[in-house]
């Protein structure tokens, strides 16, 4: 049986770890946080929510204990980390070892750099947990893992790899993950506009100036997309392609954004993880690997992207303190809809 190792033991890798320890599989839950691990390792890993509430026992590890070689690593440390997780761990991994990005954004592009394409797999994960406190998860939402390999290869380990995740969430393979994890982004435009207010991702989307936002950015992503020749993916009930600027896109985004008001506002998780990091735990968001991506290849492709960029910046700002998560927000946002 294969070993795995989970590096980044928050909502997504935490929850994935203990789902797989509780199958019988070699799991190795990695994380920074020694509290977080000593509780792991001494209680297990309580996650409450749709699935009930229960501990799960695990084995932890802070990152100077891990020895290699590593054969499947599940990498599911926030984007920003990702480059410094590989300084760490890429020279670990087994020759024929690979590593999933269980993550936000284009990580694939930066694991591969660093252990090549050939040992990396793509991976588009959309299912709601949050890290609460240390040992303690809560799942909201189960939606499917979807793999992929980075050359649009359907391979054995893709297979293997389905049949271990498949004990942890549902598991479908394809042909296109660029597509899906390009359709994340479009979703994560729109999550990042909505999480520059301290409310409930419904209320927010009460308000024009969060729609206006909200489909600009949304479409501005689409418009990057399109030009790189990424086939968009759907995301679960989110459908990326309704952004794209056609006669009666402004209609089909904002049903769109009305399907994700009432979702959100029915879940156990009214808001985005966005704001988790924003008003609970204070500390420094994805914006530059989801939104900042974006204006980075579009600035590439000679794209305008000014609503990402101002997102960008007022996300920013409220992570350094220099501005509270006000609805004044949206009229900052709203100003830089071109007109």
């Amino acid at each position: 049986m294969a070993r795995i190792t989970v590096i980044g033991a928050g909502a997504i890798g935490g929850t994935v770890g203990a789902f797989l320890a509780q199958a019988g599989y070699d799991v190795l839950l990695v994380d920074v946080v020694p509290e977080h691990v000593r509780i792991m390792n001494a209680e297990g890993l309580q996650i409450t929510g749709i699935r009930g509430d229960r501990r799960y026992p695990v084995r932890a590890a802070l990152p100077e204990e891990l020895r290699g070689p590593l054969e499947i690593v599940l990498l599911c440390v926030k984007g920003h980390l990702t480059e410094a997780a590989m300084e760490q761990y890429a020279s670990l991994l087994a020759p024929d070892g690979y590593i999933v990005s269980l993550q936000n954004g284009l990580n694939e592009e930066i694991i591969a750099r660093y252990v090549g394409p050939e040992r990396t797999v793509g991976a588009f994960v959309h299912f709601g947990a949050d890290y609460l406190e240390p040992g303690l998860i809560r799942l909201a939402t189960e939606r499917p893992i979807v793999l992929g390999e980075l050359d649009g290869a359907i391979t054995p380990r893709l297979h293997e790899l389905r049949w271990i995740l498949s004990h942890a969430m549902p598991t479908q393979l394809t042909t296109n993950i660029w597509g899906y994890l390009w359709g994340k982004l479009v979703y994560g435009a729109v999550a990042f506009v909505v999480s520059t207010v301290d409310a409930p991702v419904a209320e927010v989307l009460a308000d024009p100036r969060a729609r206006l936002a909200a489909r600009t950015a949304g479409a501005e992503v689409v418009r990057v997309a399109r030009a790189r020749g990424i086939r968009l993916e759907q995301i679960g009930a989110f459908d990326p392609t309704a952004f794209a600027e056609e006669p009666g896109w402004e209609a089909r985004a904002e049903a769109i954004l009305d399907r994700l008001a009432e979702e959100m506002r029915d879940s156990l998780k009214p808001h985005m993880g966005i704001w988790m990091d924003l008003r609970v735990k204070r500390r420094k968001t994805e914006v530059d690997m989801q939104c900042g991506v974006v204006v980075a290849h579009g600035e590439r492709l000679g794209i305008p992207t000014p609503l990402n960029a101002a997102t960008v910046r007022v996300i920013h700002e409220i992570e350094a303190g220099r501005r509270a998560m006000d609805w004044s927000n949206l009229d900052d946002l709203a100003a830089a809809v071109p007109a």
